[in-house]
């Protein structure tokens, strides 16, 4: 039976390893832990598990440090995950499947499905990630930050999802620092030019941002990227009051496939903004017609294909005037999410019309 590493790179991660560790117990053959410079009870708590802890003085760069993971373990296949992730118990019920089709497939790079939560238990972000990889010199990470695998040799997917619940841990302007001073050092590949832009819309730098983001969908990058790449972008211009340049790198996004269902809850949202109601109803149900691309590597929210556009579809036929139609939205989200906090506030406001 091929063996199984887990490897994990943590600094100060007491608040939620515990917890990461605790749903993979007794799992592993053996579990290899990064440790780039904690100060809390991070070492303490991998030890009790009976980790192998290494020290790894901290240069800036994830890659460097989740290679170093990997040439420590000794596992035919190596299995990676964050400190604020999880295994849930069904996946833990499936392990012995995922070991089974290791041995029978032998795959050098298998994905996994990532499920990013919300606070009620939901996931917000459904996507697959390179998650288990034959140990070999192909097995590489690459990149400062946001890194990733290149997958290589023989791909397959199994059906056993990882959980990310997050901590409260800010990154504050790490990430933002790392990308500036790699673009001083050398040329950014258009996925590391996406995921820079991202950053500087986060930190509210809206006018660089757009510019990485435009130079990077004249690139050759990824179509998945360059969708979220449009996205990105359609925020920058949001945030600048520039809402005809927003709509149209929206509708560019379309160059790169079928419509997605997030891109057409935005389009809603920014022409619901702007009073034009119809429109909006048009974008939001037509979300509700999009399929799940997430088996293409999409980043999927799946609220975009039901929550989402059916609360809105309600807000707009409602003030629209068309009561029934607004009533009639509202009963198919009920019947999904009945518990929502807006479904119970949609139900009073019928209640009483």
């Amino acid at each position: 039976m091929s063996t199984l590493s887990l490897c994990m790179i943590v600094k100060d991660e007491e608040t939620v390893l515990e917890r990461c560790l605790e749903s993979v117990r007794e799992l592993f053959d053996e579990i290899v832990v990064i440790d780039t410079g904690s100060v809390d009870r991070t070492r303490e708590i991998a030890l009790s598990f009976g980790a192998f802890v290494y020290d790894f003085p901290w240069r800036d760069d994830f890659s460097a440090a989740r290679n170093f993971s990997f040439a420590k373990a000794k596992g035919d296949y190596l299995f990676w995950m964050d400190a604020d992730d999880v295994l849930p118990p069904p996946s833990r019920e499936r392990f012995p499947a995922l070991r089974a089709f290791l041995e029978e497939e032998r795959p050098d790079t298998l994905f996994l499905p990532y499920e990013c939560m919300r606070q009620d238990d939901a996931p917000s972000l459904v996507f697959r990630r390179e998650r288990v990889l034959r140990r070999c010199p192909m097995a590489r990470w690459v990149g400062r930050v946001h890194e990733c695998i290149v997958p290589f040799g023989k791909q397959s997917f199994f059906d056993l999802p990882v959980r990310h619940l997050g901590s409260e841990k800010q990154r504050g302007e790490r990430n933002l620092r790392i990308y500036e001073k790699w673009e001083k050092e050398e040329p950014l590949s258009p996925r590391d030019a996406f995921y820079f832009g991202r950053e500087l819309y986060y930190h509210r730098r809206y006018e660089e941002a757009a510019v990485r983001l435009e130079g990077m969908l004249k690139g050759d990058g990824w179509y998945v990227n360059k969708i979220e790449a449009c996205k990105a972008l359609a925020l920058c211009f949001e945030a600048q009051d520039l809402p005809e340049r927003a709509l149209s790198a929206l509708f560019q996004s379309f160059l790169y496939g079928e419509p997605r269902a997030s891109v057409c809850c935005e389009l809603g949202r920014l022409f619901q903004s702007q009073g034009r109601i119809r429109d909006a109803a048009f974008w939001y149900e037509a979300a509700l017609s999009c399929r799940d691309h997430s088996e293409e590597g999409d980043f999927e929210t799946p609220d975009s294909r039901s929550l989402t556009p059916l609360l809105s579809l309600v807000c707009c036929y409602d003030a629209l005037g068309e009561k029934e139609r607004a009533l009639a939205f509202h009963r198919r989200t009920e019947e999904l999410f009945p518990r929502h906090p807006a479904v119970l506030h949609n139900r009073a406001y019928f209640e009483q019309t």
